[in-house]
């Protein structure tokens, strides 16, 4: 949530950057009339919470002396009411106020491109080489079911579209990405893991962001107040909503593993084939919590501890950040990573880095402390995949095919798969 004084006292700049975004935000301005009128009726609630007051001790003393006290206590005896409604227009007034904050994207960061999609992303590196292939390329469906590895059939049997089950070496490579991924981040990379849980209630996805603008989109339990997790951001920004850390402890990195579900509104038609956009998905998500000051350098960190997952598994990608009209909710800045997809011929996103600055930290009332003498100000937020587990699995199968329909395993994965290669 942006902060209400800054937003007032700039409305002309905000509204600028805002506007970067390809909507129209000049519902800002609002903001304006309605802190001014807030403000007026705050001091007019102080001034007859004043007056009563000094009424009260003047009665006082009246009732003392014996004196009559009847014109006193008619001028404050309409008092009560009076500042009651008051304060009931104030708090609608506030209410109307945080509406708007709410359903209002992050400032996007003045560091990334300008544009109007992801054809405006601006590409920063490659990393590898796209490999070329001598052989008919195949693609994760044919070469799953080929191997009889993915079940596409039997999960819609069970669920519907979008789902898959794994089986056999399958089952194992999805599992072996993710103690890859977690082993990688928390051993080497200085992550502590987590595995929150998987449903999150209501204040959870208002604090990182989800609603309400995309409450539609979310999987609500049936007579609860609870919702799948979408990303294990939700579940990991939320840890210390409405708590003031230490701020000595800071930095905290985390990775957390969960499944993912998702509606994919707006997505149909879409990547139909396959597990590249599921209902359910496993994924591995760092976030980290710093300083605002240190928030720039831990984002640059965290883009090349999500790459290293890459470089380890010798895939192709690429870096991109991301333009102004491709920016998420929530987000100030992000870095997206996209590896290479041969039955495809083209990067697919696999993973996001984000930058929320203290976005989210307002939401969720995250604060800190420098020492016990400090005023509380608001920690940064920042998450990344580290990366999405399906994907990976994807990208693996395909770039690491062979022509007989087999698939070699990396080399830093066979520990974990005590085979150097799937075949049926």
């Amino acid at each position: 949530m942006l902060d209400l004084k800054y937003v007032v006292d700039n409305i002309d700049t905000v509204i600028e950057k805002l506007n970067t975004r390809n909507g129209n935000f000049d519902y800002l301005r609002e903001l304006v009339t309605l802190s001014d009128e807030r403000k007026n009726i705050i001091n007019e609630v102080e001034v007859k919470k004043a007056f009563r007051n000094e009424a009260s001790k003047q009665i006082g003393i009246l009732k003392r002396e014996k004196k009559d006290a009847t014109k006193v206590l008619e001028e404050v005896a309409h008092l009560g009411d009076e500042i009651k409604e008051l304060d009931e227009k104030a708090e609608l007034i506030s209410q109307k106020i945080k509406d708007i904050l709410l359903n209002t994207p992050n400032i996007p960061d003045e560091s990334i491109p300008v544009g109007k999609s992801e054809d405006d992303n601006l590409e920063l590196r490659k990393y590898g080489k796209v490999r070329e292939f001598d052989f008919p390329i195949k693609d994760h469906v044919e070469l799953g079911e080929n191997l009889d590895i993915l079940e596409f059939e039997r999960a819609a049997k069970i669920t519907g579209a979008r789902f898959v089950v794994y089986k056999g070496l399958g089952a194992r490579l999805e599992r072996a990405l993710m103690q890859f991924m977690m082993d990688l981040h928390s051993l080497e990379n200085g992550y502590t893991e987590f595995i929150p849980p998987y449903i999150v209630n209501e204040d959870s996805m208002y604090g990182t962001g989800q609603f309400p603008k995309f409450k539609e989109d979310a999987f609500k339990l049936e007579g609860r107040n609870w919702y799948l997790n979408p990303t294990a951001e939700v579940p990991m920004i939320n840890l210390y909503r409405d708590e003031i850390i230490d701020g000595t402890l800071l930095p905290f990195k985390y990775v957390a593993y969960t499944s993912a579900f998702r509606s994919e509104a707006g997505s149909a038609g879409r990547d139909t084939r396959g597990i590249l956009r599921q209902h359910q998905f496993q994924k591995v998500e760092l976030i980290n919590y710093t300083k605002p000051e240190d928030s720039k350098n831990a984002l640059e960190s965290m883009i090349k501890e999500s790459e290293l997952v890459l470089q380890k598994l010798g895939l192709p990608y690429r870096v991109v950040c991301l333009s102004t009209g491709d920016l998420g909710f929530s987000m100030t800045k992000t870095y997206d990573i996209e590896v290479w997809i041969p039955s495809q011929n083209k990067y697919r996103e696999i993973g996001s880095i984000s930058n929320a600055n203290d976005y989210q930290a307002r939401r969720a009332n995250i604060r800190f402390k420098r020492d016990k003498n400090s005023k509380t100000e608001y920690v940064h937020t920042l998450n990344g995949s580290g990366l999405a587990v399906g994907r990976t699995v994807i990208a693996v199968m395909e770039n690491y095919q062979n022509a007989d329909g087999t698939i070699t395993i990396p080399e830093v994965l066979v520990p974990y798969m005590k085979v150097n290669k799937i075949t049926k």
